[in-house]
């Protein structure tokens, strides 16, 4: 039977519609308003810091791979909410995610210590990244965001922590007496150990610490960081590659909003949060290595640790792992879990 005039345009219609759906990724031409999802996500870098500027880009590629349907707006740290508050900032709905270090929520649940900064531990970002994406790291970490509130879509690291110091450090003697900013936890427990005088101080007093004698030596962050924060100015020694410490950084979102989204954008997320965690370690080690190139004509001194040095620190390092495995059930659990991982890489025995 042949085609009315009336069949006819109802056929080119619907074919009109469906055109302009398959045009929507290269025309931002909707036949039907896609629905918006739009975040704020506080972050622990100020805007001057390469990682902050990393996290921005990370935001603004989600936007577009998600063709505008969700848009992250990231703060810097502290412009919402203290960072060590964000967990419940992203539980109450204040923000809808976070890019935080996994260690500052760690006076809720000990057992994300050992999780956001096995100290001595690791000798490269690939190994951790192994271990929580393929060892069981991220599962143990999801589930006890659960119980902050949080969902847990990625995980990333800038990489190796340096100490800048105003004398070599060569070996684990050259802590005894050694007066050196640390946090409290882990770290300074081992460093304790080892005979170092631990003094705590917040990151804004660090360099007049330095540069009055308060302190000989600081942890802080990378090579690079910390020279442009004007710690090898009055610390001109630093350990490089790293050994001490490798934070753990997080992307998380509040599960209410988490289960808002369509199906393809939650597969989205996961890939892209590998994706800038890896820029941010290259952008990084590239800065550490600028650092190391110029720094006998910028008058400072790179410091690196033999094998054995480090496996002796490491061995000091398993004695306070094994204490904080006396803090909890989880602890333990978290504790034992990449203590095998370890053995499996060769590290521990």
């Amino acid at each position: 039977m042949a085609k009315t005039r009336r069949d006819f345009l109802k056929t080119a219609g619907a074919a009109a519609i469906g055109a302009g759906a398959v045009l929507t990724g290269s025309r931002k031409v909707h036949a039907q308003a896609a629905p918006q999802f739009k975040w704020k996500a506080q972050c622990l870098w100020s805007p001057a810091e390469t990682s902050y500027k990393a996290f921005d880009a990370f935001c603004k590629r989600i936007k577009v791979i998600t063709n505008d349907r969700l848009e992250i707006t990231p703060f810097p740290s502290g412009s919402i909410v203290p960072n060590i508050d964000c967990a419940d900032a992203v539980k109450n709905n204040v923000m809808q995610a976070a890019h935080q270090a996994v260690v500052y929520y760690s006076g809720k649940i000990p057992a994300l210590a050992p999780l956001g900064d096995l100290v001595y531990a690791w000798d490269h970002p690939w190994e951790a990244d192994l271990y929580f994406h393929y060892g069981g790291g991220f599962e143990l970490l999801s589930e006890l965001y659960k119980k902050l509130g949080m969902h847990l879509v990625g995980v990333m690291w800038w990489g190796l922590e340096s100490y800048p110091s105003k004398k070599p450090l060569r070996r684990l003697e050259d802590f005894k007496g050694l007066k050196i900013r640390v946090p409290q936890g882990m770290e300074s427990d081992v460093l304790t150990r080892i005979g170092a005088s631990v003094v705590v101080l917040p990151g804004t007093e660090i360099y007049s610490a330095l540069d009055k004698g308060v302190v000989d030596a600081t942890n802080w962050s990378v090579p690079s960081d910390n020279d442009r924060l004007g710690f090898h100015k009055v610390a001109p020694y630093f350990t490089y590659p790293g050994f001490h410490s490798m934070p753990t950084g997080d992307f998380v979102v509040n599960p209410r909003e988490w289960e808002k989204l369509p199906a393809d954008i939650k597969a989205m997320l996961p890939t892209a949060c590998r994706q800038w965690a890896w820029e941010v370690i290259h952008r990084l080690s590239l800065e550490d290595l600028k650092v190391f190139h110029e720094a006998k004509a910028k008058g400072i001194t790179p410091i690196s640790w033999s094998s054995e040095e480090k496996a002796r620190m490491r061995a000091e390092a398993m004695k306070v792992w094994a204490e904080w495995k006396k803090k909890s059930e989880d602890t333990r659990k978290v504790i034992d879990s990449m203590e095998a991982f370890l053995r499996n890489l060769g590290k521990i025995k």
